[in-house]
């Protein structure tokens, strides 16, 4: 009977050839598959205060390009050629982006900005955008949150897909507390998907 077995070692190495080509469009955190607006770690966030001082916004942005592919069957090395392997297939790489949110809601007591508290429920709006290279809206997420903590996160799938190489694209953010005020942001992400065909190369996953 033939045996199958997942390429493991090519899977990871894909995963960890994605850092590369988010480096050079913006920061990510070190062995995640996302760009960050502010880059930086997990607290690394943009702030904006109220006209009176008595209420701050921060919020932060993560676009996952969510790489996507399908898997072909591979026969085992020529000693055994029925140790049958699935291994990804190059020719079928595509991106389906999803967007991350964080956002934190502080307000002053007695002493503006000095003495602050995260307490309470809050309305949250969280807004993105994907414009291509030619500046044509080919992706877009918007929804309101209601009812969420003062520190928070959530994740929303585009429903989108976008084709490798098709040039440097163009992410637009917005993170809302009602009443409080609007943060916004910008990056580049490059669709080039070329650090995954070199990882899923033939010598990649190859049974020796």
């Amino acid at each position: 009977m033939k045996r199958t077995r997942i390429a493991a070692a090519t899977l990871a190495a894909a995963a960890a050839a994605l850092a590369p080509v988010l480096v050079q469009a913006a920061t990510a955190v070190e062995g995640t598959a996302y760009l960050q607006d502010p880059a930086g770690g997990e607290k690394t966030m943009k702030s904006m205060w109220t006209k009176d001082e008595m209420h701050k916004v921060e919020g932060q942005f993560r676009f996952h390009p969510g790489v996507q592919y399908k898997t072909v069957t591979r026969p085992g090395p020529s000693g055994a050629p029925d140790y049958e392997r699935q291994a990804p297939d190059p020719k079928t790489l595509a991106w389906q982006p999803s967007y991350e949110f964080a956002w934190q809601v502080s307000d002053s007591t007695v002493v503006k900005k000095a003495l602050t508290v995260k307490e309470g429920e809050h309305p949250i709006v969280v807004d993105a955008e994907l414009f291509a290279p030619g500046g044509a809206k080919v992706g877009e997420v918007h929804r309101k949150l209601t009812g969420k903590p003062a520190a928070g996160r959530e994740k929303v799938a585009g429903g989108k897909r976008i084709g490798c190489d098709t040039g440097e694209y163009t992410v637009k953010w917005a993170v809302t507390r009602s009443g409080y005020g609007t943060l916004t942001g910008t990056m580049p992400w490059n669709s080039s998907c070329e650090q995954y065909r070199t990882a899923f190369a033939s010598d990649h996953g190859k049974q020796r």
